[in-house]
């Protein structure tokens, strides 16, 4: 068998060991995860969800750190210019990893090539709700008004490039209906103004929505999936309502800055895995309406993103 001379053996062995040391000591400090919403949300409890049995398999700390700003942009950005040793990390979303790039032309990352991925978490459908005052009962009534009065009727949403305004524009896009967008920072005042009358109508997530619903408080039309969510059955889906090719709501996942380690990469995925197999997640994932994405890791989930690109910029 052929050998190396001793100093090209030495020289390439050099090379390698930078990236070898680093995933033999990983992780040596606290892993930071990077969730680029505000706190309380349903991305931030997801993550919490996650890390919470992630942290004992690592045996460091996992902390949550929300850098919210520009439809997720910000936390995004933050990471990809992290160091690539696997403590940053980030909570990535539909948003941030693929519809960012048709709504910010001057994005200054590359969901594709600033960031490894490690593995998908949950998908969770949005619920579309109104004004419980607002002379439609169903689905087909609100596409009824909105055709009688182009832009007549409000949509508000948690901010430009969120999934409640991508749910939405998905809707207009099949529907081919048009509302007038009033995005808000967050989902507190949008959900206010949204009871109080201020504007009509929203796509959020069930966890928000579904109390205000049993209450009486909003009126739910549907579900953008393809299943009723437990805390509101009555609620009909899209497809149920009568539109079909509608679905929609938000993915989310673990990403890395590019560049890292494929060890950690195969550590934290094969963690990540474990943890969704847990029943109790499971159970609480199930509880909010959340899909658990399992199998969907490293280069599949790579390409799945890849193909979500095109798809957002079509849309919006």
């Amino acid at each position: 068998m052929p050998q190396l001379p001793r100093r090209m053996f030495l020289a390439t062995s050099g090379l390698a060991m930078p990236g070898l040391a680093r995933a033999q000591v990983w992780p040596a400090r606290p892993i930071t995860w990077v969730v680029p919403f505000p706190p309380g949300g349903i991305t931030d409890n997801t993550a919490r969800l996650v890390a919470q049995g992630l942290q004992p398999m690592l045996g460091q700390p996992i902390i949550i750190e929300n850098r919210a700003g520009a439809a997720g942009s910000v936390g995004a950005e933050y990471v990809a210019r992290a160091a690539p040793d696997g403590h940053t990390l980030l909570y990535g979303t539909q948003g941030t990893q693929a519809a960012n790039l048709a709504l910010y032309p001057s994005l200054r990352y590359d969901p594709l090539k600033d960031f490894a991925a490690i593995h998908a978490l949950a998908a969770t459908p949005n619920l579309l709700v109104s004004h419980p005052g607002r002379p439609w009962q169903d689905v087909a009534g609100l596409i009824a008004a909105a055709r009688r009065a182009p832009g007549g009727i409000t949509v508000a949403s948690t901010g430009v490039g969120t999934s409640t305004h991508l749910s939405g524009e998905v809707f207009q896009s099949v529907t081919g209906v048009r509302f007038t967008h009033v995005p808000y920072q967050g989902a507190a005042k949008a959900l206010n103004d949204l009871v109080s009358g201020t504007v009509d109508i929203m796509f959020d997530n069930p966890v928000t929505t579904a109390p205000l619903i049993n209450a009486g408080r909003l009126r739910g039309l549907a579900v953008t999936a393809a299943a009723r969510v437990p805390m509101v059955t009555e609620v009909p889906t899209l497809r149920e309502a009568g539109v079909g090719g509608a679905d929609s709501g938000s993915w989310a996942g673990m990403f890395a800055p590019a560049r890292t380690p494929s060890a950690i990469l195969a550590r934290l995925a094969d963690g990540v895995a474990q943890v969704m197999a847990e029943p109790a997640l499971r159970e609480a994932f199930a509880a909010n309406g959340r899909q658990p994405l399992d199998g969907l890791r490293g280069e599949a989930f790579q390409d799945f993103i890849a193909a979500e690109v095109p798809r957002w910029r079509a849309i919006v």
